[in-house]
């Protein structure tokens, strides 16, 4: 048999099942390395307090390098610009978020606006309570983690109720016209009026495995195996014609001599 493989014919055709393996192999190799999502290490200098001003700038999107920085930020909590969002956890158990709308103030120039996280409350009562004080006595310095917006959930206002931070779903709500706005929000690092604080750790750097991928991976290998077994059988196919032929030639030639 391996002296019919040894035929240009079949050389080419091994050379060309090679090239296709080759490739189905590469394409397992491509799909594999999608298979693990790795988190972004955490660089030590993100936990380092720096200004919001100079990682974020207002009606511009988020960058990947200003999402879960800690930053300061001055400015005024404006009156009546509370927002609860209920359905936010703590330690497993459902609360609200009591969300206020700060002015930032100290800049060169112009005023932007950013929604903070103040803190967590496990009742509509205490959150209400929180804002009664914040109303009176609200701070002027904050710093935090800063995050990207959440996305407005429809059914939620539907139900009349609110449990995303969608900074675009603030603005709407907010009784000030604001004057441009941070993309993302912040989460207070001190809670204030008797908030709990709410857990904003830095972004994860767990290895997650797609296991789908991987599946992939394992079919692009199959189908390189699989192209080389065709070859093989191919020849073989063809190696046992000719036997066969070669057989009734020889028994035809017997019986012509007989």
């Amino acid at each position: 048999m391996w002296s019919l493989a040894r035929r240009p014919r079949w050389i080419a055709a091994l050379v060309l099942c090679l090239a296709i393996a080759a490739a189905f192999a590469a394409l397992g190799q491509w799909q594999l390395s999608r298979s693990i999502d790795r988190g972004t290490p955490v660089d030590e200098t993100t936990e380092i307090p720096v200004a919001l001003s100079e990682l974020s700038v207002p009606q511009e999107p988020l960058t990947a390098a200003a999402a879960g920085r800690i930053v300061t930020v001055e400015g005024e909590l404006l009156p009546g610009d509370y927002v609860l969002l209920s359905g936010r956890l703590h330690d497993g158990t459902a609360g609200y978020w009591v969300v206020g709308h700060l002015v930032e103030t100290g800049l060169d120039e112009g005023t932007p606006s950013l929604a903070v996280a103040l803190g967590w409350a496990a009742t509509e009562a205490d959150a209400s309570s929180a804002v009664s004080d914040l109303e009176k006595n609200a701070p002027q310095s904050f710093a935090g983690r800063y995050l990207p917006s959440e996305a407005p959930q429809e059914d939620d206002f539907e139900n009349g109720e609110q449990n995303s931070l969608a900074v675009s779903a603030l603005v709407n709500q907010w009784g000030t016209a604001p004057d441009g706005v941070y993309p993302g929000y912040l989460i207070a690092d001190d809670a204030a009026a008797d908030l709990v604080l709410i857990d904003a750790p830095p972004p994860s750097t767990e290895v997650s495995v797609n296991w789908l991928n991987i599946f992939y991976a394992v079919e692009w290998a199959v189908f390189a195996g699989f192209a080389v077994f065709l070859w093989f059988r191919l020849v073989k196919d063809a190696w046992e014609r000719e036997q066969e032929e070669l057989e009734e030639s020889e028994s035809a030639a017997s019986t012509e001599v007989n």
